[in-house]
């Protein structure tokens, strides 16, 4: 339903048919100001309420609802009602404009142009990035909505390790390889792989490349996983940014879902949960992955077998956000488009405050008061070729009675990111003195600003994957 164009409907008929807000109000027994609030689209009514409505003017419902708004102004005040009320215009921190019979025409259509120009620019000048925010903004959402759980993927998974004949206990190279074996697939680790790539599947002869060695960045049983990922789940060449984005995270579910598979990782964090002990480093241990795999597993099973809502985050050293998922409320920092990767978290949030800790071979445990609640989280740090990086865990308090390091006397007080003196603007004496007398040489992080790698694969170099190809089908 939307309630703003509904509002102003109703304030159209109202004043087409000469009342007042007291003459309608008495009329369907309300008071004027809860009327008001109707019109204004802030107060969702009751069908009975709006049966009413319509009868008052002798319309019918279908009129109320109607797609298409009753003047050319309402349909202006509906654009820039919605406009305020939206990410872009609260990230320009500025007064919003009330919207009434009084504001001339000319003053409403600039306010709306106006708007529709910076969306327009905005949009314009990002319009080579934008296209993965957006896709990663799709998908969190569709993630969000499923509680990241894929049943079909989980179904997938589990059908693969009953044929190698896997029951419990971390997924060995071997039983990994055993998989590959079982999908017709053979491997072979070669030391020149093309740099853009981790793994390349020769689909016509059935050989995965793989990189020789060991590498911090990833596991070579997870990019072996994911290589099978995408034949068990029927990928095609990717379309568009979207699809590829998409099929990314299926096939990382996939690997994990192997590497933890659904049923022993419930019953494990089922049982952790019944003594009040649930704590993301024991699922690393117990499975064998990194930290970050087991809460990225956690965020799959927590809601659908555990009844835990939660939040995952994914920080550099630097405070921006990597990667993210919530499905519990929490207020993630967020540009104009609703995309939160960039973002920079607040300095008092746990993913935050573990770069100062000392003691690197514990979690670190804190609860934090936001404007939406308090929630309380774990995080560790890890390093990366590209920088130290914090994994964390969140959850609202009322979950919180079954983790291990609830007790922690760590807590902190977040206004971010509504309010930006928070953090993201400087205490008043600091800026006193060094306003205007400080010049930071910044480091440009250059893929921010470049367009999206073009192709099926972006940023695979396609030409060095099919010499690469070439070189090895020769050697037979």
């Amino acid at each position: 339903m939307d309630l703003i164009a509904l509002g102003r409907r109703v304030r159209h008929l109202r004043k087409q048919a000469g009342m007042t807000l007291d003459d309608l109000a008495s009329q369907l027994g309300t008071a004027p100001s809860q009327l008001s609030l109707l019109e204004n689209g802030k107060r969702e009514p009751k069908i009975s309420q709006l049966n009413q409505v319509a009868r008052v003017f002798g319309v019918g419902l279908d009129d109320l609802f109607g797609a298409e708004p009753p003047s050319r102004r309402a349909a202006l005040e509906i654009e820039l009602e919605k406009a305020q009320r939206g990410p872009l215009y609260a990230s320009l921190n500025l007064p919003t404009v009330r919207i009434s019979s009084r504001l001339p025409m000319d003053v409403l259509e600039s306010l709306v142009g106006l708007q529709r120009e910076l969306r327009r620019r905005l949009e314009e000048q990002a319009a080579t990035p934008e296209e993965a925010r957006r896709a990663n903004t799709e998908l969190r959402e569709e993630m969000r909505a499923k509680n990241n759980y894929y049943p079909e993927i989980e179904a997938a998974a589990q059908e693969l390790l009953d044929a190698v004949g896997h029951g419990s206990g971390p997924l060995s190279h071997h039983v990994a390889a055993d998989i590959a074996e079982h999908l017709g697939f053979s491997l072979r680790f070669v030391p020149n792989l093309p740099n853009s790539t981790r793994s390349v599947t020769d689909q016509r002869n059935r050989i995965i490349y793989m990189t020789q060695g060991r590498s911090r960045d990833w596991d070579a049983r997870s990019v072996l996983l994911q290589a099978l990922g995408h034949h068990v789940l029927g990928h095609t060449e990717p379309e568009d940014y979207s699809d590829f984005l998409r099929q990314r995270v299926y096939t990382n579910y996939f690997a994990a879902s192997l590497l933890m598979p659904e049923r022993t990782t419930v019953e494990f964090l089922q049982g952790a949960k019944s003594r009040k002990e649930l704590a993301i480093e024991d699922l690393r241990d117990a499975f064998a992955v990194s930290y970050e795999s087991a809460a990225h597993r956690f965020t799959n099973l927590a809601t659908e077998h555990l009844g835990i809502t939660c939040h995952f985050q994914k920080v550099h050293e630097s405070g921006i956000i990597h990667k993210a998922y919530e499905n519990d409320g929490v207020n993630f920092p967020a540009d104009h488009s609703g995309a939160i990767e960039g973002q920079t978290v607040c300095r008092y949030w746990t993913s935050r405050m573990v770069f100062d800790v000392e003691d690197k071979f514990r979690s670190f445990n804190q609860y934090t008061d936001t404007s939406v609640g308090t929630f309380w989280c774990t995080a560790r740090t890890e390093g990366h070729s590209s920088g130290m990086y914090s994994l964390s865990i969140g959850v609202p308090f009322e979950h919180v009675k079954w983790f291990r390091g609830r007790d922690t006397a760590e807590r902190c007080t977040s206004r971010c990111p509504e309010d930006p003196t928070c953090c993201r603007r400087p205490p008043q004496e600091l800026a006193d003195v060094w306003e205007g007398k400080a010049w930071p040489a910044a480091r440009a992080n250059t893929h921010l600003l470049a367009a999206m790698p073009q192709g099926a694969f972006p940023g695979v170099d396609t030409t060095e994957v099919y010499e690469f190809l070439a070189r090895h089908q020769d050697r037979g």
